[in-house]
């Protein structure tokens, strides 16, 4: 999980939000009622203007948002290579390898991968949609973006002398990919959103860790996967669900021995829909929407491996 690129991503996406104020789209502003129906998100504009209306010749592209957008990727791979290339890619090996990891870190590792990529094409689409790009055409070049990054680190691993290329790393990556996709197709997708949370390890607390990297700190880290209840049960138990809270289902690990072995941790908890905050406005959409990416410390159970009450589920 490239937390790195990922924070980088949130603020550049920011700064092109709040410079392209007055761009809205249906997904920041579009009320998440239409996630209880599984139809395409078609709709360009709040006054129901579909996207099958859209005439390039007569958008407002902003060129120097654009033009951000395309320096800041080339910027994140510049400065993402050059931090690698100095850390987990030194003496580099000349030969490629592939190395079939699918049990690495308890999968905790590629459904970081799958993650990852999944928040990069959010932060890239939202970027494109406030340079003036059409909805549907940003999710798929973000998502396109997403992938190409990943993958190119992932080759370099290739090459490394301690790593080696994992088909398993881009599998997920190529799934988180496609998630950022279908959830503009159908919309009912929205209801099961991928978060994250992360508090450092001990051994990383202790410095045990290489060179510090949080992305290798998977004992400190929780995915999860939220469920917006208020859309997926019956009517006559939805009106009783109150709308800003949802359930979330979690998984970290501990005792990693880097061997495969380890114990697996199971959570359920609540959650936020931070959707529901009473803040409107474009750059406020998106800060709601980016805050769904992230797990709310709040009351929560671990159900394995032995069953306790946790009082922030974090």
């Amino acid at each position: 999980m490239k937390f790195r690129l990922i924070i980088i991503s949130l603020i550049l996406s920011l700064v092109f939000y709040g410079s392209s104020f007055s761009q809205d789209s249906t997904r920041k502003a579009i009320s998440y009622n239409t996630f209880k129906y599984s139809v395409p998100n078609n709709l360009n504009e709040l006054d129901g203007t579909s996207a099958l209306t859209f005439d390039p010749l007569k958008s407002k592209l902003n060129y120097p948002v654009l033009a951000g957008v395309g320096v800041a990727y080339s910027g994140i791979i510049f400065a993402i290579n050059n931090y690698y290339a100095n850390t987990w890619w030194k003496d580099q090996k000349t030969e490629f390898k592939i190395t079939h990891d699918w049990k690495y870190a308890l999968w905790i590792d590629k459904l970081g991968h799958f993650y990852g990529t999944y928040t990069i094409s959010h932060f890239f689409s939202a970027g494109l949609e406030a340079g003036g790009v059409q909805a549907e055409t940003s999710y798929w070049l973000a998502a396109a973006g997403a992938l190409a990054m990943q993958t190119y680190l992932e080759i370099e691993d290739g090459y490394g002398p301690k790593w080696g290329f994992s088909p398993g790393d881009v599998t997920f990556d190529f799934l988180g990919a496609t998630y950022s996709v279908m959830q503009y197709y159908y919309p009912f997708l929205k209801n099961f959103q991928p978060r994250v949370s992360y508090y450092p390890s001990d051994q990383y607390l202790n410095g045990e860790k290489e060179d510090l990297n949080v992305a290798d700190d998977y004992q400190g880290q929780k995915l999860w996967l939220s469920f917006r209840m208020k859309n997926l049960l019956p009517e006559n138990l939805s009106e009783h669900w109150p709308s800003f809270l949802m359930l979330s289902i979690g998984y970290g690990v501990q005792d990693l021995d880097g061997r495969g072995g380890g114990t697996k941790n199971f959570f359920i908890g609540f959650d936020l829909d931070a959707e529901e905050l009473p803040l409107h406005g474009p750059v406020w959409q998106f800060i709601k929407n980016t805050l769904n990416y992230l797990h709310f410390p709040l009351p929560g159970i671990r159900i394995s491996p032995n069953t306790a009450f946790l009082v922030f589920a974090y």
